[in-house]
């Protein structure tokens, strides 16, 4: 698989192509949950900017990939079809304004059927084209040389792209495209499947998709010619995989025979191909949720992150109806880590992390399952009819993450059927989120190029700061005011400044941008932010304050001296990264940070909090190693060497050939304390960095705790606060410091004593009250028995309590108590299935006192502005009984 992987890459090289790195699946689109083609992070270059990339020379107009991607807009069809998957590979090949159809088609076919490469039959190959695009047929046919019986016209719903453009916008760059399919055979085809796009079949399967972008749609549907015309491929390489391995499809080829292999042993269940649903879910989502995860994805409940939760429950939920009633997926992760790292290397380092964090996403939902089937037996045993609301039974799976599927079997238990119609509408409306993960249709807006220029001119900005903080006679290369270049900037405007190189450390790698000044002969300008643009150019966020600034001027750059605290918050952030590992395992690995002047802030996958030891063996070893005065060591070398020493890399960050390592080595110690791929700035010798203290850990979502951290002066003043703190207990107890500790456990032991007298003394008051209520005669309204009263001096807890009793004790179908502000309902379960809710209930009756609450079909909570107005409240019982009938 590597090898056919790498053909492809090699075959467009040869062809005068950039081997591009694959992007993120952690999309940088606002519009995108996650990558999904591999032409999103080339938008910009579609539509004229200078493709100039950052760690490459020069400009390159022809670019080639293997992108990871994941979509799931068709997520039911995943493991159920031969072609359905949510993580993919798309090989494309792009051209931004370079060649065009007939290299395009030339090169796609000869790469599928050169003996050199693929060497298919041509006579298996068939070609669509869009309805009236006799070039793209002409070039095919006499070009080529493809016969035209194995080539046809399609209209803008399946050759046009986007699909329908032209009929339904959206407006923007469009053009037809060319799809090329190969023909499996009629043993996998239906009757009533002729050729590509037809029938139901498996016979004609898509491999490559040609899309020939030179249209710009108007307001009128009008097409306009684009004054650059583009080229974007994609070649699915679990497609063609599965073409070049005369597989069924890709699922039986070594990209997931693998990961099926093991869940055979597990689950003592054979794999049957295309019938083995549970099988092709996990395998493939397992290897979803490992890329992802290993890109930054982390599961949450929302957003991308809320995707990758539901990839995880999917899988987890066939592995139960495969018989597996444990953890298995982490296992898993080996398997997908082993067939993809030779590719995304990166994933062998994050492999142990991932495992730890899909772990606990497993165990947190077989719990689910287990809890969730009783809550399903609940609702049905409450439920007043033969059916279960569809919106239910999707709550129970969007909520809950307890699947339809098991929802369904114990509801056919009870002879109650699922609302499928309502589950339909209610997933539907969920769906809405999910297809944001598509690629945006509105893919491209204007776009000016002045950047790109600039960086095409000059090259790179290089970053001088590592050496020096600050730098003379800096040439000013570009000004831009509002984002178009200008020739100069004046008093009070703002805007951003290029020079030919910087002192000032662009926001990146977890690290804040440096602010600053800049100065010219009678002109200043105060920098605010520096960021870096993907062509690699230093972007200084200014306001010029002083004077006028032009192109070409020399300037005095001079970034705050504050970026010296941000330097020893940067080591600092290593070291605690290196002793978050010593002292809590190797599956510690970065998820996410923040470096600023006053503080650190550092993710890292780790399964469970921190307790207080661990805490104080992690501060003590970072600092014994700034007391060590350990020198700080940084080199460029080639990636791949990089990788063999064993540095630690941000993973989903995009590296170029060559990379900066930052490492910490005690001298009497072979082994570094540290090491790391970094960009950031960072102090010479630890012992610099001053005291470390950790002021806070806590979670940050399943698998990720986060640690807040202060150094030198900062600790300093929050170390000098704590013993403020201490001085005045002191003071307040009369004690010795020694002694606090002890005396505050003492007073929070008699405080709960004090609490449980309290809550039992409530009890009781509870106890004699709810018998008078109990001596008084029961009263009934709308044909139900109920008991009403005020009671005196209860909390929320025993008013409860109280209903409790007075239901059990009583002969009454619900009871309503008050106390204070307070509003309790209870009902029996014979009052539920004639028609009340407890919720619905007491929000009618507070209702009438301006109050509000709710709660469960058996019991509710509410609460009234005014305690006065609860007897109000209780006497509407008999008349909202009485219209409920």
């Amino acid at each position: 698989m590597d090898k056919l992987r790498l053909s492809y890459l090699n075959f467009f090289e040869a062809k005068s192509h950039l081997v591009y790195p694959s992007a993120s699946l952690k999309a940088d689109d606002p519009t995108l949950m996650f990558t999904s083609a591999g032409m999103v992070q080339f938008k910009p270059y579609f539509l004229g900017a200078t493709p100039k990339f950052a760690n490459f020379e020069g400009t390159h107009h022809r670019v080639v990939t293997a992108q990871k991607c994941l979509r799931i807009g068709d997520i039911e069809n995943v493991g159920r079809t031969l072609r359905h998957h949510s993580f993919f590979e798309m090989l494309g090949n792009f051209s931004f304004g370079d060649y065009f159809k007939k290299e395009a088609a030339a090169w796609s076919w000869e790469y599928l059927t050169s003996a050199d490469w693929m060497n298919l039959d041509p006579k298996r190959l068939h070609v669509t084209i869009f309805l009236d695009d006799d070039e793209a047929y002409e070039i095919w046919t006499d070009h080529v040389g493809i016969p035209p019986d194995h080539i046809s016209r399609w209209g803008e719903d399946e050759n046009f792209w986007p699909a329908s453009a032209i009929t339904k916008g959206p407006n923007g760059p469009c053009g037809p495209c060319s799809e090329i399919f190969f023909d499996r055979g009629p043993e996998f085809g239906t009757p009533d499947e002729t050729g590509p796009n037809t029938g139901s079949g498996d016979r004609y399967i898509e491999i490559w998709n040609l899309v020939f972008t030179q249209f710009d749609r108007q307001d009128n549907g009008e097409l306009k010619p684009l004054p650059q015309q583009n080229i974007d491929t994609g070649l699915g390489f679990e497609r063609l995989a599965a073409v070049m391995t005369g597989a069924e499809d890709a699922y039986a080829t070594n990209l997931f025979q693998p990961t099926i292999k093991v869940l055979e042993k597990y689950s003592g269940i054979s794999y049957q191909g295309k019938t083995s649903v549970s099988h092709r879910v996990i395998a493939d989502h397992v290897r979803a949720v490992t890329c992802a995860v290993a890109d930054g994805v982390l599961p949450t409940n929302d957003g991308p992150g809320y995707v990758i939760k539901m990839l995880i429950r999917r899988a987890s939920r066939h592995a139960w109806l495969l018989g597996i009633r444990k953890p298995i997926l982490h296992a898993l992760v080996e398997c997908a880590v082993e067939a993809m790292s030779t590719a995304y290397p990166d994933l062998i380092h994050a492999q142990e992390r991932v495992q730890g964090i899909v772990h606990t996403e497993e165990k947190q939902f077989l719990r689910t399952l287990e809890s969730g089937i009783l809550r399903v037996e609940d609702i049905l045993t409450n439920l007043p009819d033969s059916i279960l609301p569809g919106e239910t039974a999707f709550d129970l799976w969007q909520t809950y993450g307890f699947p339809l599927d098991i929802t369904r079997e114990m509801a056919a238990e009870r002879n109650i059927t699922v609302d499928a119609e309502g589950y339909e509408v209610a997933r539907n409306v969920a769906r809405k989120v999910a297809q944001q993960n598509t690629v945006d249709q509105n893919l491209f807006s204007e776009l000016r190029d002045d950047l790109g220029a600039v960086a095409k001119k000059y090259g790179e900005t290089t970053f001088t700061g590592y050496e020096n903080m600050e730098q003379t006679d800096a040439k000013v290369i570009a000004l831009l005011s509002e984002d178009k270049a200008t020739t100069e900037l004046t008093v009070g405007q703002k805007g951003h400044i290029v020079i030919e190189s910087s002192p000032f450390y662009p926001r990146g790698g977890g690290q804040i941008g440096d602010r600053g000044i800049l100065e010219w002969e009678d002109g200043q300008a105060k920098i605010l932010e520096t960021t870096k643009t993907n062509h690699g150019l230093i972007l200084h966020h200014a306001t010029i304050t002083q004077g006028t600034l032009q192109v070409n001027n020399d300037v005095l750059a001079i970034p705050d001296p504050i970026r010296n605290n941000t330097s020893k918050n940067h080591t600092a952030t290593h070291l605690l990264h290196a002793a978050l590992r010593t002292i809590l395992g190797t599956h510690v690995a970065q998820s996410g940070s923040l470096v600023e002047p006053e503080r650190l802030r550092f993710d890292f996958s780790h399964s469970k909090a921190l307790d207080p030891k661990e805490l104080e063996s992690i501060e003590t070893l970072v600092n014994s190693w700034i007391q060590g005065n350990y020198e700080i060591k940084t080199s460029f070398v080639p990636i791949n060497e990089a990788r063999e020493s064993g540095a630690m890399m941000l993973f989903g960050e995009k590296y170029g050939e060559i990379v900066r390592i930052v490492e910490v080595h005690a001298e009497t110690n072979k082994i570094p304390i540290s090491i790391e791929l970094c960009a950031g700035t960072h102090v010479k010798l630890t012992g610099s960095i001053g005291p470390f203290l950790i002021t806070e850990e806590e979670a940050v979502s399943a698998g990720v705790r986060r640690i807040t951290a202060v150094t030198g002066m900062s600790a300093i003043s929050d170390i000098s606060k704590l013993k403020g703190y201490i001085t005045r207990l002191q003071d307040h107890f009369g004690a010795h410091r020694s002694e606090i500790e002890t005396r505050v456990i003492s007073l929070s032991s008699d405080l709960k004593d004090t609490q449980r007298e309290v809550r039992d003394l409530r009890e009781k008051l509870a106890a004699a009250q709810t018998k008078e209520a109990t001596d008084h005669e029961t009263q009934e309204a709308g044909g139900f028995k109920y008991a009403s009263a005020v009671l005196k001096d209860l909390d929320a807890n025993s008013l409860r309590t109280a209903a409790d009793n007075l239901l059990e004790n009583s002969a009454v179908d619900l009871v309503v108590l008050g106390s204070g502000a307070l509003m309790v309902v209870k009902l029996t379960s014979d009052a539920q299935k004639r028609g009340l809710h407890a919720g619905t209930l007491i929000q009618t009756l507070v209702a009438r006192a301006g109050g509000s609450g709710g709660g469960r079909p058996d019991i509710a909570q509410a609460g009234v502005k005014n305690p006065d107005h609860i007897k109000l409240c209780l006497d509407a019982i008999p008349e909202i009984l009485e219209s409920s009938e």
